[in-house]
């Protein structure tokens, strides 16, 4: 299936043109995500999707598979003022989610030219289907925050439906968590993970997520090719690892640090070692000099983490909710 011209069909007045790495275009992009920060109440320290600057959106453009083609832009007399970038991956049920993500400067909304943006995507994303050979199992999804009442308007509008949400949170003061971590049942003991230990840390976590939806696959290689354990802490018994808590300092600001992963092993479990992992990796990322850490959980998590979470003073910021809807 041949791809759409960019331009067919937007208002006039407004042109799309393909992304290329000229001088100035970054810039310019990052200018459309600050001037979209206050209508859409963007949170610009978030770990999910904050503000980012114009080297760090030539960074995630240059990581696109072909981005002159799956990343445009929107100009009015010569200005970028919006922009629409397409992803995919295979989750571990095997579905092929190809995600759309788009922003427009808010004075430029409800004249068509989201619409257009949105019509862009899909296109391309039923190119790509048909090129990747996909079709039997892929899905065209969305992302909008809570806070981006006209993407959420527009999607809805165009037939997307809500099939999960993330919930950020946010602990301001890391010198407020206790100075020792909770009780562990004897046996146990918490510590550092090393390039040896990372096997059995990435086996941890994806198997904490069996059985959950919506997931996407995590090849070990991947998983190693990416690994910081500065702030990384385990829970062990004997040589066998039970839990695994993965924190990491910002690669931009050093004083936010994330916690991107806590799993327990299924058979450890209301045992009290998630709350010891958790204090133990915010310890750390407070020694490495971080004064606030974030972390984004499911809604529906069956685990009550987010119990957890508040419990040792984090709190909600956030929530970014993916839509979806058929390829057809």
């Amino acid at each position: 299936m041949p791809d759409r011209a960019p331009g067919q069909d937007v208002p006039s007045g407004f042109r799309f043109r393909p992304y290329r790495d000229t001088d100035g275009v970054h810039d310019a992009m990052a200018a459309v995500r600050r001037g979209c920060a206050v209508r859409d109440g963007t949170d610009a320290r978030s770990v999910v999707e904050g503000l980012p600057t114009a080297p760090e959106i030539a960074e995630a453009s240059a990581a696109l598979e072909e981005p002159s083609r799956n990343q445009v832009l929107v100009t009015r007399s010569g200005d970028v003022v919006g922009y629409a970038t397409i992803r995919w991956w295979r989750e571990r049920d095997g579905t092929w989610l190809y995600l759309h993500r788009g922003y427009l400067l808010p004075e430029h909304r409800r004249q068509g030219v989201g619409s257009a943006m949105l019509s862009w995507a899909e296109e391309r994303i039923r190119g790509l289907v048909a090129q990747h050979g996909t079709a039997r199992t892929a899905v065209i999804g969305a992302n909008a925050t809570a806070s981006e009442q006209d993407a959420t308007e527009l999607l809805l509008t165009a037939g997307y439906r809500r099939v999960f949400s993330l919930v950020e949170l946010e602990l301001a003061d890391l010198d407020r968590i206790p100075g020792q971590g909770a009780e562990l049942p004897a046996g146990l003991r918490t510590g550092p993970i090393g390039p040896s230990h990372y096997r059995a840390a990435w086996r941890t976590v994806v198997d904490s997520y069996a059985g959950t939806g919506f997931t996407q696959e995590w090849p070990f290689q991947d998983f190693a090719a990416t690994a910081d354990p500065a702030c990384w802490r385990a829970a062990w018994r004997g040589q066998d690892m039970v839990g695994a808590a993965l924190c990491s300092l910002g690669p931009h600001d050093r004083t936010l640090g994330e916690v991107e992963e806590l799993s327990i092993r299924t058979d450890h479990r209301r045992l009290g070692i998630g709350r010891a992992l958790l204090l133990d990796g915010l310890r750390s990322l407070r020694e490495h000099g971080a004064t606030t850490a974030r972390l984004f959980t499911g809604t529906a998590n069956p685990h009550r983490s987010y119990d957890l979470y508040e419990s040792v003073g984090f709190r909600r910021r956030n929530e970014y909710v993916r839509y979806r809807r058929p390829l057809t």
